[in-house]
């Protein structure tokens, strides 16, 4: 069964009415459907009116679909691709080629896995300066062959350890940036849980930028606010929404252009409908962007980035 939140209590309460109820289905059909449209109901209510703090709270869900997850129920002919070819291949960042609709496109994405093994190989979704590189790697080989790249963001940043530092951790994010806005190929990114941080902004720096609708995109986590601004961590829920990092948020300011809407109870509820969802959104994008010259591309993509820094 999926874990259940505490603002969820009520639909719980009604999931383990049905449980009891579905042993004797065709004694308690009319009861059963009551309560199936009641629980719709209460799902509608309350993903209609989450807050911040609830947002984070649906965009960390153990269960919700990851980069590798919707890679395999959006794309066709997946070949994986390794290494930064200089020091190693970091697991926190996958990518490759694959067909989509009938394009060929080239995809990366933070990966933070699904199993506590998975999630171990994979770093949680924190990648370090190898990460980085390979992302640097694969924007070239796109251009070489003239392919579209999209990207999936789902990490709380990158890996702050020693060892990442050490290997120039914030060269590596900044030459990743510099990569995506001067790259000769249309660019989409998606931010399918979190985006914290330069580790997320390190592989979203495209010519559409999308959310989805109970993913967050913000500068720090809200533990790491409130353990700044009020060096207590209780406070994380005021960090919420002191951050303004939920989906509506992030399109008001013009951070992202899009946001791809959920189905009520979450993208972990509903994966194959979410994964139908976004692989729509990027044909869609696919198209239009390749009616844009490159030329006319890449110099709005630098507009567009140069006038949120000079905003700030």
């Amino acid at each position: 069964m999926i874990k259940y939140f505490e603002f969820e209590n009520e639909v719980e309460k009604i999931e383990i009415l049905l449980n009891q109820l579905n042993n004797n289905k065709e004694l308690n059909f009319d009861k059963i459907k009551k309560l199936k449209k009641e629980k719709d109901e209460l799902f509608k209510k309350i993903y209609s009116n989450l807050d911040p703090w609830q947002k984070v709270q649906v965009s960390r869900h153990g269960e919700r679909p990851h980069t590798l997850d919707y890679i395999q129920s959006i794309f066709n002919n997946i070949v994986l691709l390794h290494g930064d070819k200089k020091y190693a291949d970091d697991n926190a960042i996958v990518g490759g080629l694959a067909e989509i609709a009938g394009n060929s496109v080239f995809f990366i994405g933070t990966e933070k896995g699904n199993t506590m093994e998975t999630r171990i190989k994979h770093n949680f979704g924190m990648a370090k300066p190898e990460g980085y590189r390979k992302v640097q790697r694969l924007l070239k080989l796109a251009e070489k062959f003239k392919l579209p790249l999209i990207s999936f963001v789902d990490t709380a940043g990158a890996f702050p350890g020693k060892d990442a530092e050490e290997r120039g951790q914030s060269e590596s994010i900044a030459s990743s940036i510099l990569q995506f806005l001067k790259t000769k190929i249309p660019t989409i990114s998606i931010i399918i849980g979190e985006g914290g941080s330069g580790g997320a902004i390190g592989i979203a720096t495209s010519d559409r930028v999308l959310m989805l609708e109970h993913s967050i995109y913000s500068v720090i986590s809200p533990e790491g606010c409130a353990s700044i601004l009020w060096r207590n961590t209780q406070y994380s829920q005021e960090a919420a929404k002191t951050l303004k990092l939920t989906s509506a948020d992030c399109k008001n300011f013009k951070i992202i252009d899009d946001i791809i809407p959920e189905p009520y109870g979450g993208a972990h509820r509903h994966p194959k409908k979410q994964a139908e969802i976004i692989k729509e959104k990027i044909i869609s994008i696919i198209k239009e962007l390749k009616q844009i010259s490159i030329n006319e591309l890449v110099q709005t993509r630098k507009e567009k980035y140069l006038n949120i820094t000079s905003e700030i």
